[in-house]
């Protein structure tokens, strides 16, 4: 598999992070994932927008990256996967220098990273639903920022799969936020309803695809944040994310989700997303 490592194409064994990377010293860095249906990027400028926010909150010294969309065509093609559907990873970190908690000099050049993979959906979690868990959410109060600084998703992540769940929904003061690598949507008298854009989550590319589903079709929406016992007698609920796009919720904490099986509004919704990205 070949990568593309700060400005060139070349195998995974030849990339070489220096030990004094920010990214590596101080989790300092930044990173997308988007999908490539049958080898067309789904929404890759929302991507890179949402890069460019967090550059600019980062400070860094660059804070554009218009070149990541034609590095992942050449990553699709010199790995083979033209045309198919595959998974991009980007990373950008302030670079390398000698470790101090003040920023390097402006000039100090970022280290850009990325890899495609192939990728197939879990049929079997868009089919049946999934088993999540909610945990306090213990994380910073800029997570619309997508930093690689995720220990509290990671450990939570695990929680979950700790007990056969799937994902790991987050609850600060009493609200549900989003899930530790996922959005997260509950259908409430037949309204989608999640938690509102703001400093508290990450507004995901697909979350915001969905919405916009359901302003065209006709579903309502309400962005409020939902209190975990209003989450929990939802009629459906449902993840919503890059790599699960748009996955039922069958049973929060071990507790069915009404009958424990995908209701009607989050079917209609997978359909019509299927069609988003099966018809571009």
């Amino acid at each position: 598999m070949l990568y593309y490592f700060n400005g060139e194409i070349m195998p995974a064994e030849a990339c070489f992070l220096s030990p004094e990377d920010r990214g590596f010293l101080f989790a300092d860095g930044l990173y997308e994932v988007a999908r490539a249906y049958d080898g067309l990027w789904f929404r890759m400028d929302n991507h890179l927008k949402r890069l460019s926010h967090g550059a600019v909150f980062m400070r860094f010294a660059r804070t554009e990256f218009p070149e990541f969309a034609g590095v992942a065509d050449s990553l699709l093609k010199v790995n083979g996967l033209t045309g198919q559907n595959a998974i991009l990873y980007l990373e950008v970190t302030r670079g390398s220098a000698p470790r101090t908690h003040g920023f390097p000099p402006p000039t100090t050049p970022l280290t850009c990273m990325a890899w495609v993979k192939p990728f197939a959906s879990k049929q079997h979690h868009a089919r049946d639903g999934v088993p999540i868990i909610t945990t306090p959410d213990i994380r910073w109060a800029r997570c619309d920022v997508k930093t690689i600084g995720l220990t509290a998703n990671v450990l939570a992540h695990q929680q979950a799969i700790d007990v056969g769940a799937v994902e790991a929904v987050f609850v600060r003061d009493g609200f549900v936020t989003e899930g530790s690598h996922t959005n997260v949507m509950a259908v409430m008298d037949g309204m989608v309803v999640t938690h509102p854009a703001s400093h508290l989550i990450l507004e995901g590319i697909t979350r915001t695809a969905v919405l916009e589903l359901c302003a065209q079709s006709g579903i309502p929406t309400r962005m409020s944040p939902m209190t975990l016992p209003e989450f929990q007698q939802s009629q459906e609920a449902f993840l919503t994310g890059t790599t699960g796009e748009i996955t039922p919720i069958t049973s929060i904490n071990g507790v069915p989700v009404a009958s424990g099986t995908p209701g009607p509004v989050t079917r209609r919704l997978q359909n019509i997303f299927r069609l988003l990205t099966c018809g571009r």
